[in-house]
């Protein structure tokens, strides 16, 4: 049996602006929008050829035995891009706020691109929910 990893909760507080940003500033693909009971609505986004999407969460209770996230502390969510230059621009391009690229060298974050799985960005959507984006030597499909 395959365990995939094909959906991540994000929590936001406006889902509309969260849906903006995902879809049209981000370039995600939005793949449901619905109210999944009274008071509950879930909006799905994938990435550009992802196979994990998020979920948009507002008003969803949180499962039995579980705790819930506010909006903003969900961090350190990464995606790979094959040429993170290009990715940076796009993101810009779309009005998205995106660090510089840097790497880690001998006295730590430098800026600028680094070797082979050692170049990295960074932005937030509104709410503060923090983003890595990583170069990949290849698209997932090839490693």
């Amino acid at each position: 049996m395959n365990w995939t990893l094909e959906v991540v909760p994000v929590p936001v507080t406006d889902m509309d602006r969260a849906k903006e940003f995902y879809g049209d500033k981000c370039g995600f693909t939005v793949d449901l929008d619905d109210e999944v009971a009274p008071g509950v609505r879930i909006i799905q986004a994938t990435p550009p050829g992802s196979r994990c999407s998020i979920a948009l969460l507002n008003g969803m209770p949180a499962m039995p035995g579980t705790k819930e996230m506010a909006p903003g502390t969900l961090h350190g969510l990464q995606i790979c891009v094959t040429d993170i230059e290009a990715a940076r621009k796009e993101l810009v391009g779309r009005g998205v706020d995106v660090s510089s690229v840097m790497h880690v060298g001998a006295t730590g974050w430098e800026d600028g691109k680094g070797g082979t799985w050692n170049s990295f960005m960074t932005f937030e959507d509104p709410d503060g929910n923090g983003w890595v984006v990583q170069e990949a030597p290849s698209e997932l499909s090839e490693r």
